[in-house]
């Protein structure tokens, strides 16, 4: 995408129209990016005269982005993040070791692929072990210390860890196939009891759906081929809804499952810099808005 601009996208603007559209809001913005308001206004008004259209727009929620502002802001994400990591890679030290990390593996395409490329770009040098599994599985291996950081859901009791985002699990159907509508609901769900089946199953009992199982998986990959094959409706997280489904919502007679947060935990005693620039690393992986696949 090119534009033709009076002057070039200085990553100052950038990271200034990121936090706006973000926050929706210019005084959040400005603390975010540490500028008053006025000096914020008068970033987005420079951007806006390079790129020659309106960014922005007023709207009831706040501050709201324009068609061109959208077409934007997935540029000046890859732009500063970009900038980030080529100045990270220029200043870091050389490190070595090992990390051990766990992950649910509703995360291993996007997040972790894009945590890992960032990391080994900086630090060739470092041994990486990472695993997939579920949130007890990891903490487990926390406290067996056989894990340095492990990235798990919390749905009910909050701990003091890294929260990296809010992912609700929910009810997901296939466009193409519209199971919800059958009676009783054929719904897939996890081999091993645990907390998304439970809620999953109490939402159902609450709204009165009779169901029945129709598929069980192991993994949320394969509750997502269930979906997407037309064989069941399944619990699955916000983020991770495959291509041609959608959730189902409160005006389908659903809702949300759970109200999922995702939080990194570090093993303490795991020390040294190559722990703490991966933990950075996947801090700043979930930071990066869009899709999670």
């Amino acid at each position: 995408m090119a534009y033709v601009m009076n002057h070039p996208l200085e990553s100052e603007l950038l990271r200034t129209f990121i936090a706006v559209a973000e926050t929706g809001n210019l005084t959040r913005a400005g603390e975010i990016v540490h500028r008053t308001q006025s000096a914020i206004s008068m970033q987005i008004k420079r951007l806006e005269k390079g790129v020659g259209e309106p960014l922005l727009v007023r709207g009831s929620r706040g501050v709201e982005l324009t068609a061109k502002g959208e077409q934007l802001l997935a540029n000046a994400r890859r732009i500063v993040a970009l900038i980030d990591e080529t100045a990270a890679s220029l200043s870091a030290p050389p490190l070595e070791g090992k990390v051990r990390l766990g992950i649910p593996e509703e995360y291993g395409y996007s997040i972790l692929v894009r945590a890992l490329g960032a990391f080994a770009r900086v630090h060739p040098d470092v041994e990486i072990n990472a695993r997939y599994g579920s949130s007890a599985e990891h903490m487990r291996a926390v406290e067996a210390d056989k894990l340095d950081l492990a990235v798990i859901f919390e749905w009910q009791h909050y701990s003091r860890g890294d929260v990296l985002m809010s992912d609700p699990t929910v009810w997901v159907t296939s466009q193409a196939h519209a199971k919800h509508q059958e009676r009783p609901l054929p719904i897939a769900l996890y081999e091993d009891a645990g907390w998304c089946s439970e809620f999953a199953l109490q939402l159902l009992a609450r709204l009165g759906l009779p169901h029945r199982v129709a598929y069980r998986s192991k993994t949320g990959g394969g509750l997502k081929v269930a979906v997407m094959s037309g064989i069941a409706i399944a619990p699955i997280s916000r983020s991770n809804i495959p291509e041609g489904c959608r959730e189902l919502t409160e005006e389908d007679g659903f809702g949300e499952i759970d109200q999922s947060r995702v939080v990194m935990h570090r093993n303490p005693r795991s020390r040294g810099p190559a722990v703490d620039a991966m933990a950075r690393a996947i801090r700043d992986a979930f930071a990066i808005p869009g899709p999670v696949t």
